[in-house]
């Protein structure tokens, strides 16, 4: 099939790249997650028009797992065929994501961190993605049975086979973080980049995480910045039918979390959103790239547009010292 696609000439002029922690890497402020929405489950057509519009907006960073679907692998496949159709001249412009840690195949090799798993599901990434390398390879959680010597030369052993570039963590502490940083460094591959959990309703990493990445010199790549769909103007009408939250199967979001605490919340922070020209989304992404130790925020995106109206928080990333102390009392009432 030919390459039908031509991008904007002027896709980096639209976006705003960050340096990753001490690293030569440069990340694009929002970066394209693919955990949802580009599974064998969803619409190919659509997840290849969303992949367009993130390189066109600048975009070009896609972050992948082994585990993303579903069914587990599918993102990574799916992604493969649009890259060799439209994105393969681009290779030297892109970065691309994985990961291993969750559970892939059966036996007690498929999951957690063992330089076996590891090694195998790099293998397979790179099969399914139709690549030679990614550009990050993260250990995707920690593994309380091995030991991080291992899982961390595993992640070295990957970087110099060539089979990835840089080295990250992913679900780590701030004391795993630190001893997993100072291993990787002892071994001549430093750590470049973590990526947490973290948004205006789940703030553990301020407490201690965001310092270790900066004492060493280590990005910070943010997943589930909306809180599943929370930090955004979705739910404050009730719960939509066709929502994450009304699917009795998702694991991440339920109707019980969705209490008039939080509802509550919603709209008091939509309203400072509305004052600041911004959606909630948008307010919730920049609340995010204010602290200059966040490198980049990863969104998902269920269409074009959405990735279109997310982007555009990148407008406006400061906060008045009002609205900073303002947030807080919302957030911890």
């Amino acid at each position: 099939m030919a390459n039908d696609y031509i991008p904007d000439e002027n896709r980096y002029e639209k976006m705003i790249y960050r340096r990753c922690g001490r690293s030569g890497l440069r990340l694009p402020l929002l970066s394209l997650g693919l955990w949802h929405n580009f599974g064998d489950v969803d619409d190919f057509k659509k997840a290849t028009e969303i992949i367009y519009k993130a390189f066109d907006l600048g975009i070009n960073h896609f972050d992948l797992a082994n585990n993303y679907g579903p069914p587990d692998g599918s993102a990574e496949k799916n992604f493969g065929k649009i890259f060799k159709k439209d994105f393969k001249a681009y290779r030297d412009e892109l970065i691309i994501s994985s990961k291993a840690g969750y559970y892939m195949w059966p036996g007690p090799y498929g999951e957690w961190g063992s330089r076996k798993y590891l090694i195998a599901s790099c293998d397979q990434s790179l099969k399914r993605l139709g690549i030679e390398y990614v550009d990050i390879f993260y250990s995707h959680r920690p593994d309380p049975d091995t030991p991080l010597e291992e899982t961390m030369a595993a992640i070295d052993q990957l970087v110099r086979q060539g089979k990835a570039l840089y080295a990250g963590i992913s679900n780590y502490s701030p004391e795993q973080t630190m001893r997993a940083s100072k291993i990787l460094q002892e071994l001549g591959t430093p750590c470049v980049i973590h990526q947490p959990k973290y948004s205006m309703f789940e703030r553990t990493p301020e407490q201690g995480l965001l310092d270790v990445l900066s004492l060493e010199g280590i990005g910070c790549i943010v997943f589930s910045p909306l809180a599943q769909g929370l930090l955004t103007d979705r739910y404050l009408k009730g719960i939509p039918d066709n929502s994450r939250a009304a699917k009795t199967s998702s694991p991440f979001l339920s109707k019980k979390d969705i209490t008039p605490e939080i509802i509550d919340k919603i709209e008091k922070l939509n309203t400072i959103a509305l004052e600041r020209g911004q959606s909630l989304a948008q307010m919730a992404i920049a609340w995010l790239l204010k602290d200059e130790r966040v490198t980049s925020v990863l969104v998902g995106a269920s269409s074009p547009k959405q990735l279109t109206d997310n982007i555009g928080a990148i407008q406006n990333i400061t906060f008045s010292q009002d609205e900073i102390v303002l947030i807080d009392s919302i957030l911890q009432s």
